[in-house]
């Protein structure tokens, strides 16, 4: 029975997970991902397995061993968790599946989310993996269960790619209530030809394999028919291919080229649902057809490479438009201006880039206003425990005599990256999750002569810190690691990790605490600190930066948003007007956006409060005090 739903693409791929009978389902929180597992969590559906894993590497292979056992399985990250993942993928892709193994990763073109604009279409193709991508909600709900039989069908592992556009755009599906499938008994099958790379015979073998599953999924997916191909026209006119997000656009796209003298009805089109392998029987039908192919997808010219290919195998004479030829962006997302320029260039209209019927003359460039906008610095959330950890680090430097460019802060991945912002300018550098420990050892190596400090979260440090620690330690790398932890996954949107307290992971799950593990590692100078406490943390670090060997300070405090959530608060603070001379000092030092500037003294948002106190303890006139020392001196007058 179906109805109809709003749904956001990332809700479309875990409905369509459970209407194709998944059993499995394992990822890692990265936005813009994020919002399929957490649909399945919020369902809770009977009889399937869901969970956030400690990193996608380790979800992919929980997710691999369910396909292996014969069940349906899906596994979810962004586009940096392929980079987790690979190595396990890679050996997979040899070596197949026995039930059905779906590799959801969205794209994030225009860095929505951070991290890089990675396409993870190149996976696919150095995996020799077949991937899909939708172009909508509805799409992404039809194609993901299509991928679960291709994978079945061809026993291979299959990609659906979303890109941000897709993953968080919503719109009216029509969505079946999931049927009850039969159980499936799991199954053990034991084929070391398959299943290892013990030798080159061996892996050389599961190579071919591959290449023929990929093969068999091209032509599984022409049987399905999920590419649309339509020539329209006198031959020697226009042809359009397009994928994904890009496609999304074409109609409004060339509503807006006829403006320009644009005819829809004389252009070509082949709309790609299967970005790989590329359908050859209808792009060589689209070259046959037209004189100039216009190519429109995100990202890297991953098609628009393949056709040049078959052009010159067709010896085709003809213009080939996109990226290559420099006219459309390697950068940022496409939308109805790209489609525009893309039509404007190939048939040679004249027209706006910015697909508005009007005159350059009339519009302001995207870079002047630009110029026009006010700087809007990304800093932690009122009451955020990270505050006091930057601020600490900041007093420690300072109380070294040493000057904040004289001190190596290494970053990492989630909120604590948010320390290289004003007000506290203290992080310098971010590459992937766990490296800030890694990168801190290099700096010791290089000859770095005053401390090195690396920064990371709680989620971060099980991710992937624990083993740049272990590396630390073994070679007794002189280095202070403060890891930060607010007890959630909380950038991507609070999910949890191993480190949540146990009443919020679920049923059966048990949290893996910190404090235990760094001693159990051979850290022999360890320390707990807490971040609301600025004193004792600045001293703290300070003791840190100051000793040999490898050091360690775990700052201690939950998010202030869960806490808030539940109508906790870590205290409140008051302001005495008559003592404060409004010198702002107490938000150039923590950049709190619960403080702001009022007519005779500075004020306190109740609202945003936390009462964390860190602003009690930066005023130097006692204008900011907290409520129950307040009392008690009122008290005792």
């Amino acid at each position: 029975m179906a109805y109809t739903k709003l749904i956001s693409g990332n809700e479309a791929v875990a409905l369509a997970a459970l209407q194709a009978g998944v059993k499995v389902v394992a990822g890692y929180p990265g936005t813009p991902s994020t919002g399929a597992i957490a649909c399945l969590l919020d369902l809770h559906p009977p009889g399937i397995h869901v969970e956030w894993s400690a990193n996608e590497k380790i979800a992919f292979e929980i997710a691999t061993a369910a396909a292996w056992a014969g069940q349906r399985a899906l596994c979810t990250m962004k586009m940096s968790g392929v980079n987790v993942a690979l190595d396990s993928l890679a050996s997979v892709a040899y070596s197949g599946v026995v039930g059905s193994l779906v590799i959801y990763v969205a794209d994030d073109p225009g860095v929505s989310a951070g991290m890089v604009e990675q396409d993870s279409r190149g996976f696919a193709h150095m995996c020799d993996l077949p991937m899909l991508e939708p172009a909508s909600p509805a799409e992404a709900y039809a194609l993901t269960q299509a991928a679960f039989e291709i994978s079945e069908c061809v026993a291979a592992p299959v990609f659906v790619r979303l890109t941000t556009a897709t993953a968080h755009s919503y719109s009216v599906v029509a969505v079946e209530e999931p049927i009850p499938l039969p159980p499936r008994e799991a199954v053990l099958v034991k084929d070391i030809g398959r299943y290892t790379k013990a030798g080159a015979a061996i892996c050389m073998a599961q190579h071919r394999d591959a290449i023929a599953r990929l093969e068999a999924a091209g032509q599984v997916i022409a049987e399905m028919g999920l590419n649309e191909l339509r020539l329209t026209g006198e031959p020697g006119g226009l042809g359009i291919i397009a994928a994904g997000a890009a496609a999304a656009y074409i109609e409004e796209g060339f509503a807006v080229a006829e403006r320009f003298g644009f005819q829809p009805e004389a252009a070509s089109l082949l709309r790609l649902a299967a970005v790989h392998p590329l359908p050859l029987a209808e792009t060589r039908a689209l070259l046959r057809h037209c004189q100039t192919i216009l190519v429109l997808e995100e990202l890297e010219p991953c098609i628009e490479r393949n056709v040049y290919v078959e052009a010159h195998k067709l010896g085709w004479p003809g213009r080939i438009v996109g990226k290559l030829d420099g006219v459309l962006s390697r950068v940022g997302e496409y939308g109805v201006s790209q489609v525009v320029l893309g039509i404007a260039a190939a048939l040679g209209l004249r027209q706006h880039p910015s697909g508005v019927d009007a005159s350059a003359d009339d519009l302001r460039s995207e870079s002047e206003a630009e110029k026009l906008a006010a700087a809007r610095p990304i800093t932690v959330c009122a009451g955020c425990p990270h505050r006091g950890v930057f601020m600490a680090i900041n007093a420690a430097i300072r109380g070294l005599r040493l000057k904040p460019d004289e001190v190596m802060v290494t970053g990492d991945i989630g909120c604590t990256i948010l320390g290289m912002n004003p007000p506290f300018n203290t992080v310098w550098n971010e590459i992937s999750m766990g490296a800030s420990i890694g990168l801190a050892q290099g700096f010791v190596h290089a000859g770095v002569s005053t401390p090195v400090i690396a920064t990371i979260g709680d989620s971060t440090f099980f991710h992937a810190g624990i083993p740049a620690l272990i590396n630390a330690v073994q070679h007794q790398t002189p280095l202070t690691l403060v890891i930060m932890d607010n007890g959630w996954t909380a950038m991507t949107g609070m999910q949890v990790n191993p480190g949540t307290a146990e009443c919020w992971q679920g049923g059966g799950c048990r949290t893996v605490d910190i404090g235990r593990i760094i001693p159990a590692l051979g850290v022999e100078q360890f320390w707990v600190i807490d971040p609301f406490d600025l004193e004792d943390a600045t001293e703290t670090i300070r003791r840190a930066l100051t000793a040999a060997g490898v050091k360690v300070v775990l700052a201690r405090q939950e998010c202030a948003i869960q806490a808030q959530r539940r109508g906790e608060r870590a205290g409140q603070v008051e302001v005495i007007s008559e003592k404060c001379n409004l010198c702002k000092l107490c938000i150039l030092q923590t950049g709190c956006a619960a403080i702001s500037v009022g007519e005779d003294s500075i004020a306190i948002d109740p609202a945003l409060c936390y009462g964390c106190g860190l602003c009690v303890e930066t005023c130097k006139r006692d204008a900011i005090v907290r409520a129950d020392d307040h009392a008690g001196q009122r008290d005792g007058g």
